[in-house]
């Protein structure tokens, strides 16, 4: 390769010796073969077991068993031989770090392969390429190579012909006369100073693009002090009648948004050391144009950069000219190309670190809330307050009924109304229905009808009646009303109404309900808005998956909104699912699962230890349908089934009830779980009953599970996994061991609350800053996690707490308050 110019020699030797890098137009390219596989440089699994800080041998069964596209709920109860019992949370970090890594991977080799088309792949920047561990890295590697339509100053001045110039100043000790490329007919060469100005834009870029100077900078941010910086924006209008009528129509806004962005009016903290929520407010502050946010980088930066690039660039014996070009070019290349990457490198590292941690939150958040234990055999009333157009309510039976709804106009909103009867409304519902527990919806008008009911408990309007009440939130609710989903199971219901049958349902059993609703509006999380819609989603539903699936649900009576969040189910085989429920009668076993049309192999292993098959309904609902049936009449068998098909079934699939069903245990697993029962002389048939849990104990306290195991042919985990569903009651649910919904019969006023005083209330909002605590005043306090008593793990949605009310603000309707303990 011979370059232009009366310096060509000199260049290529000074290339070839790896003491200056080649322009990126003039890289001695490299051609990759059709045949060529590429990969990265670096071994997946040992990569994966570094990052999520887990032995290789287990994290190496992770991903095969993610490959082989088992879920993680499956995977986290049913393989936990191959995973060392390894949680649902970890099992999704391990996953999605997996992605990254496949990602990372997958944009190295494109950005490889798009390189070598521009016939500029060189050994150097393929090896780097293939060696990155992070996005970004191949992000900024790539980005020298990129296309674009508009040319920069460096691509302009080389369009002049100044690159020969440039490329004499770094690499040669003689005189450049700049004079002899002046033409005064062009412009950016009409003078010696143009033309000083082109060659030095040319020398900023190849010193922005050099791999060294790269990686000075990365290495050297790592220890630096960056801050990130806010102050409140400054915004002028055209006019001072514009600035008038803004004022006016968005007063109470701009106030109320004033009062949020004030904390970051004059902000400034280490990139290092900043909280995530503290990221997220200050970007929703940028975007609302309330907040002006910079990244100041320390002056040492710019002045070690400087210092760098002498040594680096500026070439032996160099002259006043050289030196003056080359350091304002460093300095050009500095302020206007690698400050602004810096900038955008940080933010956007940020931005990502403060996703993950506002959508871990909110996992977690949700997990809780969704374990919250249901209220079981007792009818609730669900209350959705309002003023003007009334509370509208709902009587569910315990077994989830809707036996009457209303509106009632409680607080006088409404001319024309008499107050006393829409009381007695409310009255006469639950003293019919003997019904004891009211569930009210925290929205609009909650605090009045808080108060309303607890007057009338006061008075003795509903005795004999020990009525309590709870709060739900109604986070949701509404969008679910107006769904097609709640239009087919309330066809008949107003939408206004459907909202109280929610509020009450949610009560008796939150899992089932909350299912329905799209798990972001559900109003447990905080900037859910400025987060990846796309992340957050992903997060969420696996979140739900884990819950209803650990729970466990029965097929015969579960809900196909409920079935499609069980592990492998997705919407069209839950559809289908119950379409086979209903024309052939309730499932009778497990096995019988796998006649359901489109129910393949993958798809039963991975959901069959989580669907459930209980005696009641397997046999109340099987003899309900024969008495419905018309004499005479055989069923109909589901439309997708041909004769040959509904034969080949009936002669493959027992249709005889087992009851290993009923439990945790996995079909994989029967045989293990039938010779444990014959080796302690139990009958399956009384599966959970005392007389069974009783005889299982004794024979388990004379036996040792390792011999145990070593002679049913298994491993110690599996038999452990199979004794511990066999020691369960049938009525045993995991969310029993979760905190149960709080109760009231009174309420205070946050007048009643002192400094000082020790107040109890339930955690109903968990964020990096805080805990947000009921504490039935009508508003919820706040435990600043540098005020707590223990760590931000100490307090989860849900909890019970007794707290130190530390301050009060009346005015902003604000309580501080300190941790004493957790209660529940």
């Amino acid at each position: 390769m011979a370059y232009k110019g009366e310096c060509s020699a000199y260049l290529e030797k000074k290339i070839a010796s790896g003491t200056l890098n080649p322009p990126l137009d003039e890289v001695k390219s490299i051609k990759l073969e059709p045949t060529d596989t590429l990969k990265c440089s670096w071994d997946l699994e040992v990569e994966l077991s570094g990052q999520v800080l887990c032995e290789r041998s287990v994290v190496a069964n992770v991903i095969r068993l993610l490959d082989q596209d088992n879920t993680i709920p499956f995977i986290a109860r049913y393989r936990q031989e191959q995973t060392k019992s390894m949680g649902p949370e970890k099992l999704r970090e391990v996953k999605e770090k997996l992605e990254e890594l496949r990602e990372v991977e997958a944009k190295a080799v494109a950005a490889v392969r798009k390189i070598e088309k521009l016939g500029k792949l060189d050994e150097k920047i393929k090896s780097s390429l293939l060696g990155s561990r992070t996005a970004e890295e191949v992000e900024h590697l790539f980005t020298p190579f990129k296309v674009t339509a508009k040319k920069t100053l460096a691509d302009r001045a080389r369009d002049l012909g100044l690159g020969t110039f440039a490329l004499q100043m770094l690499s040669s000790s003689g005189a450049v006369n700049f004079s002899r490329a002046v033409d005064p007919r062009k412009e950016g060469l009409s003078s010696v100073s143009e033309v000083e100005v082109g060659v030095q834009h040319i020398i900023a870029d190849i010193i922005a693009k050099d791999h060294r100077a790269m990686e000075f900078i990365r290495n050297i941010i790592k220890t630096s002090r960056i801050l990130l910086h806010s102050t409140k924006r400054k915004t002028k209008a055209k006019n001072e009648k514009e600035t008038n009528v803004k004022n006016k129509s968005n007063s109470k806004a701009k106030d109320s948004d004033a009062e949020k962005y004030e904390l970051y009016y004059e902000f400034s903290c280490d990139v290092r050391h900043i909280q995530p929520h503290k990221v997220l407010a200050i970007n929703r502050g940028e975007s609302r144009k309330m907040l002006s946010v910079r990244v100041e980088i320390p002056n040492y930066v710019s002045d070690r950069f400087l210092d760098f690039c002498k040594g680096t660039f500026l070439p032996k014996g160099y002259d006043q000219t050289r030196f003056k070009v080359i350091v304002c070019s460093a300095e050009d290349a500095y302020k206007r190309l690698i400050e602004p990457l810096i900038a955008r490198t940080v933010r956007r590292n940020l931005d990502k670190t403060a996703e993950k941690a506002s959508i871990s939150v909110f996992a977690a958040n949700l997990k809780r809330l969704l374990l919250i234990p249901p209220v079981r055999g007792q009818s609730v009333l669900g209350i959705d307050p309002g003023f003007f157009h009334g509370c509208k309510y709902a009587l569910v039976s315990a077994l989830g009924k809707i036996e009457e709804t209303g509106v009632a106009y409680l607080h006088g909103q409404r001319n024309g109304i008499n107050v006393k009867v829409e009381e007695d409304k409310l009255k006469n519902v639950l003293i019919k229905h003997r019904c004891e527990t009211v569930a009210i919806g925290n929205g609009v008008g909650c605090r009045e009808t808080e108060m309303f009911f607890s007057n009338q408990i006061k008075r003795g309007t509903f005795e004999p009646l020990k009525v309590v009440f709870s709060i739900v939130s109604e986070a949701g609710a509404s969008i679910y009303s107006a769904s097609e989903e709640a239009n087919k199971e309330m066809p008949h219901l107003d939408v206004s109404v459907r909202g109280a049958v929610s509020i009450a349902r949610r009560l008796q059993d939150p899992l089932a309900e909350l299912v329905k609703i799209d798990p972001k509006n559900i109003g447990v999380g905080m900037y859910q808005h400025d987060i990846s819609e796309k992340n957050l989603k992903a997060s969420l539903d696996g979140v739900v998956e884990e819950c209803v699936s650990f729970v466990g649900v029965d097929v015969n009576v579960a809900s196909e909104t409920l079935l499609r969040h069980i592990a492998g189910i997705n919407s069209g085989t839950a559809k289908k699912i119950a379409e086979h429920r209903n024309s052939r009668g309730p499932f009778q076993n497990r096995s019988q699962l796998m006649a359901v049309s489109g129910l393949g192999p993958k798809t039963f292993e991975q959901c069959a230890g989580f669907l459930r098959i209980l005696p009641e309904t397997r046999t109340v609902l099987h003899e309900l349908d024969l008495l419905t049936e018309p004499k005479g009449k055989k069923r109909s068998a589901a439309k997708t089934e041909g004769p040959q098909k509904r034969k080949k079934m009936k002669a493959e699939i027992n249709s005889d009830p087992n009851g290993l069903d009923m439990t945790a245990i996995h079909p994989e697993s029967y045989h293990i779980a039938d010779r444990l029962v014959s080796a302690a002389r139990l009958n399956r048939t009384e599966i959970g009953s005392e007389k069974f849990l009783q005889m299982l104990q004794t024979f388990l306290r004379s036996s040792d599970v390792d011999s145990l195991a070593t002679e049913f042919q298994t491993t110690t985990s599996v038999l452990k996994q199979i004794i511990g569903a066999l020691s369960q009651r049938i009525d045993q649910d995991l969310r029993d061991d979760y905190e149960k919904p709080l109760f009231r019969s009174s309420v205070r006023s946050i007048n009643d609350v002192k400094v000082g005083s020790v107040v109890s209330g339930k955690v109903t909002n968990v964020t990096h800053f805080g805990a947000f605590v009921d504490i039935g005043v009508g508003t919820d306090g706040l435990i600043y996690f540098n005020q707590a008593s223990g760590s931000q793990s100490s307090l989860q949605l849900g909890n019970l707490v007794e707290t130190w009310v530390k301050s009060l603000d009346l005015e902003r309707g604000r309580i501080s308050l300190t941790l004493v303990k957790v209660t529940g």
